[in-house]
C-alpha cells in the first residue's frame, strides 16, 4: 500500500476518507482495510467527529472490488490461512461499517463491486452520483457475492437480488435508489458542496434532503415484474428454463431474456448454484449470520478450482476464456453446494 492510498482528515463535524488508489479503480486492499478500521475506531471516540464521510479522487470509480491479484497469489502459492486473514479482517470492517454508532456516509460516483460495496452499501447513507454503478459480479470469476451481499440482495425488491447475483449485471442510480443500494441521488458537480454542508454539522439527513433530486424511474424498475418472475426459479437451472421460454416467446421481453441466459451461461456453474442458495437464505439471516455465512463459504473456495482459474482468465491472462470444473450446472450437486455453507471449526468473529 502507499501511503496515500487511502487519505484521512478531520474537516469540522466529520471525519472524511478519501479512496485514492486510481491506478488499482481504488481496490481494497488488506491495508487499506486495517487502515478504515483503526481510523474508524479513533472517530467512533472523538468527540468532535459526529460523522463520517466516504468518497473517491477518481472519477471512473468508487472502488471495482477487493485486491484479487493479491489473493490470486496467495492461493496459487498455497497460502489459504493467509488468504482467509484477509476476509477475516475485511468481513469484520464491513460488519463494523453496518453497525457503526454515528452516520456514515457514502458518496458513490463511478463504479462500485465487491469490496468497495462492503465500504458503503452497509452505511447509514448511501449517495448515487451521475456515474453511479453498483454491480457484484462475483460468479464471473468463479467466486460468490460477498461482504454482506448474502444480507443486502435478498432484501432488494422482488426478485432483484437473484438477478443481480446471477448475472453481475450493473445498477444504475435511478434502479439503485429505487431499490435501496443507494438513499439519495446527489449530481456528482453538488458532492463538492455537499461535503462541506456536512462538515458544518447540521443533522445529516437535512443536509442530505437538501441536496438530494429526484430520479425518476430505471429500466430495472419497468421490469420489475418480468424479473420477479423469470428469477423466480427454485434452481439456476429453472431460471434459465424460464429466460430460454421467454425468449423464444419473442415480445418486449425476448431480447432481455435472451441477453441474460447467456450471459448467466457464461458463468461459473458452483458459484451460481452457490449464489442462488446464498439468496434462497439469507432473507432469513440477521448480518451476522450472513457474514458468518459467507466466510463458511470463502473457506471453501479458496481451496477451490474456479476463483482462481476466474481470476486467471478476466486479470491475468485476460482471454476472457475461463474452463470452470465441473464446467456444466448439472454436474453441481446439491451436496457440493451445501458443503460450502457447513460450520467451520473456526467461525468468523465479529466486532
Amino acid at each position: 500500500m502507499r501511503p496515500d492510498d487511502l487519505l484521512f482528515e478531520r474537516r469540522g463535524a466529520a471525519g472524511l476518507v478519501t479512496l485514492n488508489r486510481p491506478h488499482a479503480l481504488n481496490a481494497v486492499s488488506l491495508a487499506m482495510v486495517r487502515k478504515l478500521t483503526r481510523q474508524l475506531a479513533e472517530w467512533e471516540r472523538e468527540p468532535r467527529v459526529s460523522r463520517v464521510i466516504i468518497a473517491s479522487n477518481d472519477a471512473r470509480a468508487f472502488s471495482a472490488g477487493g485486491d484479487l491479484r493479491a489473493l490470486y497469489d496467495l492461493g496459487r502459492t498455497g497460502r489459504y490461512d493467509e488468504a482467509l486473514g484477509y476476509f477475516r479482517e475485511e468481513y469484520a470492517l464491513n460488519a463494523r461499517i453496518k453497525h457503526y454508532p454515528k452516520p456514515y456516509v457514502a458518496l458513490i460516483d463511478g463504479i462500485v463491486m465487491g469490496g468497495g460495496v462492503g465500504i458503503s452499501v452497509h452505511g447509514s447513507h448511501r449517495v448515487a452520483g451521475d456515474k453511479f454503478s453498483f454491480a457484484m459480479p462475483e460468479v464471473g470469476i468463479g467466486f460468490f457475492p460477498d461482504v454482506g451481499a448474502t444480507f443486502v440482495l435478498p432484501r432488494l425488491p422482488g426478485k432483484l437480488g437473484s438477478y443481480c447475483a446471477l448475472t453481475g449485471e450493473r445498477v444504475k442510480a435511478a434502479d439503485g435508489v429505487a431499490a435501496g443500494v443507494a438513499t439519495h441521488r446527489v449530481p456528482s458537480a453538488r458532492f463538492a458542496d455537499l461535503i462541506e454542508a456536512l462538515c458544518r454539522g447540521d443533522p445529516v439527513e437535512v443536509v442530505l434532503s437538501a441536496y438530494a433530486q429526484d430520479v425518476g424511474r430505471g429500466p430495472l424498475a419497468a421490469r420489475s415484474t418480468v424479473i420477479a418472475a423469470l428469477f423466480a426459479g427454485e434452481r439456476v437451472e429453472d431460471i434459465l428454463a424460464a429466460l430460454d421460454t421467454a425468449a423464444a416467446a419473442g415480445g418486449a421481453d425476448a431480447a432481455f431474456a435472451s441477453a441474460n441466459a447467456a450471459l448467466i451461461r457464461t458463468k461459473s456453474p458452483t458459484s451460481l448454484k452457490i449464489a442462488l442458495a446464498q439468496m434462497q437464505r439469507g432473507g432469513a439471516l440477521d448480518f451476522a449470520e450472513c457474514m458468518r455465512t459467507e466466510f463458511r463459504i470463502v473457506s471453501r473456495v479458496v481451496r477451490g478450482h474456479d476463483f482462481y482459474e476466474g481470476i486467471r482468465a478476466v486479470i491475468i491472462d485476460k482471454d476472457q476464456a475461463p474452463r470452470w470444473e465441473p464446467p456444466a450446472l448439472e454436474a453441481v450437486s446439491t451436496a457440493e453446494v451445501e458443503r460450502h455453507f457447513a460450520p467451520l471449526a473456526s467461525e468468523l468473529e465479529l466486532p
